[in-house]
């Protein structure tokens, strides 16, 4: 009422003030109630989750401390032979981590020990790599972190198949740990930027040791992970018969995935595009790959993963005809949502079926094994487009004919097998 009396200016600014206090509060609330949630289970599997976001967060840190990337820092034509060689040098840092790992996974029971050197390793070479941000050391160190981010990936595999409640539960596991994964990345990139911004990539690289010291303390809370034998055949060189086409289809997604990163840094660029539309259509991509962590465990458990990776190329290729034919930026972004979240869908059902299938005292062989397949599969997917000119509408339909032509080749594949198996005739 116009005659009461109005309170003080002070006092309406402290209950302004304590209004803004409570909404920050119950905001902080709400938003760490995920983590509190996993620090006070006793599944083992929410206690690794903490440790792989963390890890995931401090791969982010380094990643924004080394971010004078060669797509923007020069031109197309130039940066062809740079991105050739970064490209063959990502194959390394897994060459050397394979040899190390294979003979204490296959043994099992150093699993949690490599995944607490990981990060204790990274922590400690960040903090170096921190001082020599602006030499030539730097590239030797950040070499050293590349080869340790790939332990902790190889690791994880067998980390996940002891700590998950059931076989069942793996797809289900495998995409709790990649949205965690994914909100540990997400929660880095400001801080990251902020530092590298305030004192640049040396300030980045202190976080980034930080975070990993976290990793480093939350890996202290594992639990001896116990061993779960599985029957099966393995060949000397790690490959499981029963995953040649699962493995196959998951190989095709992960080398289209390459090739489009490498198609949209380039080939868009050069067709005049603006430059925005590469972030549109990335993030297009990455909305596609944490969709594709929520809906995959929601899949009816009697749908086989084969056929989750089947769906998935036929799925993306038809989004590429789509894309082609239309040929305009909703539809482009439609299209690499469905190419991020099919790569996905392939890597949890890929995940899941071999962690499943891997004998018991052979899961280094297999895993490492796949995990060098799929790599050397993205590294040759990216390589075409970074040193042959195709347009970016050409190589749309390239991508889409390539999705198709494979489905068709893994349709198509028991029948030649089992006709190649028969014999042509009686013999007189």
């Amino acid at each position: 009422m116009a005659g009461e009396p109005r309170p003080p200016e002070g006092q309406r600014a402290e209950g302004v003030g304590a209004s803004l206090l409570f909404l920050a509060r119950r905001l902080l609330e709400w938003t760490t109630r995920p983590l509190r949630k996993r620090w006070n289970s006793t599944e083992p599997l929410d206690a690794y989750s903490l440790v792989h976001m963390a890890s995931a967060a401090g791969d982010t840190l380094v990643a924004i401390a080394l971010a004078d990337s060669v797509f923007f820092a020069l031109k197309p034509d130039e940066a062809r032979v740079h991105v050739a060689l970064y490209l063959g040098l990502t194959m390394a840092p897994l060459a050397v981590a394979a040899p190390l790992l294979v003979p204490l996974l296959d043994r099992g029971g150093f699993r949690r020990a490599i995944s607490f050197a990981a990060s204790g390793g990274r922590m400690l070479v960040a903090a170096i790599a921190a001082s020599h941000a602006t030499d030539l050391l730097l590239f030797p160190l950040a070499f050293i972190l590349l080869v340790l981010s790939k332990v902790h990936g190889i690791t994880k595999n067998g980390l996940t198949l002891a700590y998950a409640p059931s076989e069942e539960g793996l797809v289900l596991a495998n995409a709790r740990l990649g949205r965690l994964a994914a909100v540990g990345a997400a929660l880095a990139t400001l801080p990251g930027i902020l530092a590298l911004k305030a004192g640049g990539s040396g300030s980045a690289l202190v976080l980034a040791a930080a975070v990993y010291g976290v990793a480093v303390l939350l890996n202290l809370r594992l639990p001896q992970p116990p061993p779960k034998p599985a029957p099966g055949e393995v060949g000397r060189l790690g490959r499981v018969p029963s995953l040649a086409t699962a493995a196959a289809g998951t190989a095709a997604l992960r080398g289209a995935g390459g090739f489009l990163l490498l198609l949209l840094a380039f080939a868009l660029r050069r067709s005049g595009q603006p430059i925005w539309w590469f972030g549109v259509l990335a993030a297009a991509a990455t909305a596609g790959s944490v969709t594709g962590d929520f809906v995959a465990p929601r899949l009816p458990q009697r749908v086989r993963e084969e056929v989750v990776v089947f769906g998935a190329l036929a799925a993306a290729g038809v989004a590429g005809v789509v894309a082609f034919d239309l040929f305009v930026l909703p539809v482009l972004t439609v299209f690499a949502f469905v190419v991020g979240a099919a790569t996905e869908f392939g890597r949890l059902a890929f995940q899941a079926l071999m962690q499943r299938s891997a004998p018991g005292g052979a899961h280094g062989r297999v895993f490492v094994r796949y995990e060098v397949a799929f790599q050397l599969a993205w590294v040759v997917g990216a390589f075409v487009p970074a040193v042959i000119p195709i347009g970016f509408r050409p190589g749309i339909l390239f991508l889409a004919a390539f999705y198709l032509l494979f489905v068709v080749w893994l349709v198509t594949r028991p029948w030649l097998a089992t006709r190649a198996a028969k014999p042509d005739g009686p013999v007189e």
